[in-house]
């Protein structure tokens, strides 16, 4: 049957799983679509929806095709609607999604998002489904066109793929190796931001601080990465300290490191940029040795700890969060007391806690040892209690405190009924206060006294001042658009700070 004609903009929806990565590829996604003259739907069915998936949980095929398969009566009634599947999945699976779900128009790698607005075309031109799949990167993403959720705060991708071959992680066979942005592209695309109005921006990778490594050798680099690590430095440490310089940027954050790759001239340089703020997602896995060596983490209990304890020597006030995986194969008791042990030296202030979930295609899915649920579960829930105990102690510390927030819209599901506003602290703790008596607009800065404390949040009911900022002014000149600053949700929050994952990291960056 051939294509109905349109009698107006195409509109689109985009539901994104997974990591920052994915989140931030639907800003490109959207883009695209935008720029091929799409519209986002405005609550009535779409004409195209798009999957972009994460494929390091072991429900996430489940969770795809349960949702296809929910829309397949929708489509059946929606003559000329598109479904496609993008991201890590769907780079996985490729004509599986396909057979499985033939009502699909496109699937379309991680390499090529750019390929999207051609596929759709396509496939309504040819009225079959289009799968293509690519090996490695066809184009950075930066290069293609974004429709970013936020107006004030951003998401800026410094690499992609990833070089560890950590045995629970999939994403390297999924994102390819390490490829780096030139820096000179990093800070002109900042530049360009701050000049919109985004005051604060978080630099993205899959393994943040191996950036420059995808260079090659220093030798053989780029003369801007060699004059960036003038003097010793990492290119990530001076790609920091160039973020300092930028007039106008006012926060500057990242995620997420790798232990092994965390050097001392990294510490210097958050330490010693004013717009660095004092927040560290350092991933920890599991804090036993025999653990981390299964893994293939470079890097042992003690070479862990020693990076907490020079952070927090550098920067007393840094806010430090993790990720925890439980029930990796053949952990036993004595190695879950080792992650128990760290987990009470370190104080995070919260972790992503997970049981291990077991992922065909690494080398962990086949190991000896896989632990019985109940065993795992039982473990969890004392994991989970000791860090909300820890947690709730530290957030406890910040009682009387001053504070500089970022007003942001979305953080604070009950503000209506409490009657209060929500943002984040430098540190990223999440601070619910008090409406001042001025006019506030997220993007603004208010500052605020810490009147009390629970394990995930702040309190704040005394408010001094607010800061009108120039993020404030890009918020409302957004709300003042035709369509407003609603669009499609990424199923996860999308307005304040970049949005976090619904699920966070459990590899050595970006994965969930």
């Amino acid at each position: 049957m051939s294509a109905p004609i349109e009698s107006g903009p195409r509109t689109y929806e985009i539901r994104t799983y997974g990591c920052q990565m994915n989140v931030h590829d639907s800003e490109r996604l959207s883009g695209l679509l935008e720029d091929a003259g799409y519209v986002r739907a405005d609550g009535s069915e779409p004409d195209v929806v798009v999957f972009n998936t994460c494929a390091v949980r072991e429900n996430a095929d489940n969770r795809l095709y349960g949702n296809l398969g929910h829309l397949r009566p929708v489509k059946d009634a929606h003559p000329g609607m598109q479904i496609a599947v993008g991201g890590c999945l769907a780079q996985k699976d490729r004509d599986t999604i396909v057979k499985r779900a033939p009502w699909v128009d496109v699937v379309f790698g991680t390499h090529n998002l750019g390929a999207l607005p051609v596929l759709l075309e396509r496939s309504r031109v040819q009225e079959e489904a289009q799968v293509e799949i690519e090996e490695s990167l066809v184009t950075f993403p930066s290069t293609l066109p974004t429709r970013r959720e936020s107006p004030y705060a951003a998401w800026v991708s410094i690499s992609v793929g990833c070089n560890n071959t950590c045995t629970f992680c999939i994403v390297p066979s999924l994102r390819g190796k390490e490829k780096d942005r030139r820096p000179g592209e990093i800070l002109a695309e900042i530049e360009a931001l701050v000049a919109e109005g985004v005051t604060e921006v978080t630099l993205l990778g899959q393994n943040v601080n191996a950036y420059g490594s995808g260079f090659g050798s220093l030798g053989s680099a780029p003369d801007e990465v060699k004059a960036m690590t003038e003097g010793g430095q990492s290119a990530f440490a001076g790609l920091l300290r160039a973020c300092g310089g930028i007039e106008g940027l006012e926060r500057v954050r990242f995620t997420s490191p790798h232990p092994k790759d965390f050097t001392d001239d990294v510490i210097a340089a958050m330490a010693e940029t004013p717009n660095v703020v004092p927040s560290l997602h350092m991933p920890l896995q599991s804090g036993s040795d025999a653990v981390l060596k299964a893994m293939r983490r470079s890097y042992r209990q003690e070479r862990f700890l020693g990076i907490i304890e020079k952070v927090r020597a550098a920067m007393p006030e840094a806010a430090i969060t993790t990720d925890i995986i439980v029930g990796f194969p053949g952990e036993t008791e004595e190695d879950f007391e080792q992650t128990l042990h760290v987990v009470r030296e370190a104080r995070f202030a919260s972790a992503f806690t997970f049981q291990y979930s077991k992922r065909p295609g690494t080398p962990a899915a086949t190991m000896d040892g896989q632990i019985p649920k109940e065993v795992v579960q039982e473990r969890y829930e004392r994991l989970v209690a000791l860090q909300e105990e820890i947690s709730w102690a530290e957030n406890k510390k910040q009682l009387g405190r001053t504070l500089e927030v970022l007003v942001a819209e979305g953080e604070g599901r009950k503000d209506d009924a409490t009657r209060r506003l929500s943002g984040r602290a430098a540190d990223n703790r999440l601070v619910h206060f008090a409406v001042p008596d001025e006019a506030v607009r997220p993007g603004d800065m208010v500052t605020v006294e810490v009147t009390y404390a629970a394990p995930h949040h702040l309190v704040a009911d005394r408010s001094f001042s607010v800061r009108r900022t120039r993020a404030g002014d890009a918020w409302e000149a957004r709300q003042a658009r035709p369509e407003g600053a609603k669009g499609v949700t990424l199923g996860m929050p999308s307005i304040g700070r970049p949005a976090a994952p619904a699920q966070a990291s459990t590899g050595c960056s970006t994965c969930p």
